[in-house]
């Protein structure tokens, strides 16, 4: 019975001795750098935020970037857009543009890594297959931002008028919201596309944006009926505070952490939108290309080409993956229940510490 109750202190002991440790990592910090501190320490976030960055880098310099009345040249030489002579060298019999990318070192083939003239194939009639997904995966990613960005911003207004205002102003919107939500995504998305795909990547963004709220405007909905009831919001009123300012100067800075999380959610989303309507045919169509429309206009060559197939999906899933993974780090950086481990050694440490304050009492 004594061993118990003296196991139990050393337990108790221990824990506030981990207790004290977290708070002094904290003690001095903003909340905003208590947040960043954690998001570094998520492994899994970092390594998606560099091969994101890494990947928007390589995509977006591949054809020349303009600045003004400056044009800075690519990395690559080929245009989407460019014919070329069909290669066939080294190709099977029966199969045309081959890609020339070189993986294997020389001591195992003799030959070395390299990229070669095209090293991720060619089309049916010649078109540089690495130009191609470079400006596929352009066009994606700005239409995977500008729908983030946009129906973010419709989510951020509906749900902090919907949740601060409540009564009419919250049954009007939140009923509207309802009849959005109760149509398929997919439909919405292939009557926008098919009335709007052939203005460009820019409008079929847009217009797809402003259909994409309805499911952050609920989360700060509920967020805001949560911290509109809180003391600090009864002080702002008493101090003169308008409702404009109160919503935006008090409130919504307190719900930054679920509608950034929301965001990066929406945006993984976007993405897989966007690929799922030009691969059906409603998203970006001819003369350019998406990620989706490439892996739709070469699904019938995955037997014989399956690079054509390959390359699409590899930035697809890269892109979705990579942006996943940033929200989930995100939301354990803003959730102040979460703390990193402690190591062996700290948790030895601690333990030691429990131990000698147990004994000498």
């Amino acid at each position: 019975m004594i061993f118990k109750r003296k196991q139990k202190v050393v337990e108790n002991l221990a824990e506030a001795n981990e207790n004290a440790i977290f708070n002094k990592e904290t003690e001095g910090l903003s909340q905003g750098q208590i947040v960043f501190r954690r998001f570094v320490r998520h492994k899994a976030a970092m390594i998606s935020v560099f091969v994101l960055f890494s990947l928007i880098m390589i995509v977006f310099t591949s054809s020349g970037v303009k600045i003004g009345p400056f044009t800075i040249p690519g990395w690559w030489q080929y245009k989407f857009d460019q014919l070329l002579d069909l290669r066939t060298e080294g190709c099977p019999p029966g199969v045309v543009g081959c890609p020339t990318l070189d993986m294997v070192p020389s001591f195992i083939d003799g030959t070395g890594m390299g990229l070669g003239m095209h090293p991720f194939g060619q089309d049916d009639i010649g078109h540089d297959y690495l130009s191609m997904v470079m400006r596929g995966a352009q066009r994606s990613i700005y239409v995977m931002v500008v729908i983030g960005f946009l129906g973010g911003s419709i989510g951020i207004v509906v749900g902090s008028i919907s949740g601060y205002f409540r009564g009419w102003v919250d049954a009007l919107l939140m009923r509207l919201t309802d009849f959005v939500i109760t149509i398929p995504t997919i439909i919405i998305g292939s009557v926008v596309g098919y009335h709007f795909g052939n203005l460009g990547v820019g409008f079929l963004a847009f217009y797809l944006g402003i259909f994409a709220w309805t499911g952050l405007s609920r989360l700060v909905r509920g967020e805001f009926l949560k911290l509109r009831e809180m003391e600090f919001v009864d002080a702002a009123r008493v101090a003169g505070a308008s409702n404009r300012r109160i919503i935006f100067k008090h409130i919504l800075p307190n719900a930054v952490g679920i509608i950034i999380v929301s965001i990066t959610l929406l945006m993984s989303g976007a993405i897989l939108l966007e690929t799922a309507l030009s691969y059906l045919g409603f998203g970006v169509v001819a003369p350019d290309v998406s990620l989706g429309s490439l892996i739709s206009q070469f699904q019938d060559s995955f037997t014989i080409r399956p690079w054509l197939f390959w390359w699409p999906g590899l930035f697809i899933i890269t892109i979705a993956l990579s942006i996943n993974f940033i929200g989930d780090g995100l939301r354990d950086a803003f959730d102040p229940r979460q703390r990193r481990r402690l190591g062996k050694k700290e948790k030895a440490a601690s333990r030691d510490q429990a131990k000698i304050a147990a004994a000498s009492n």
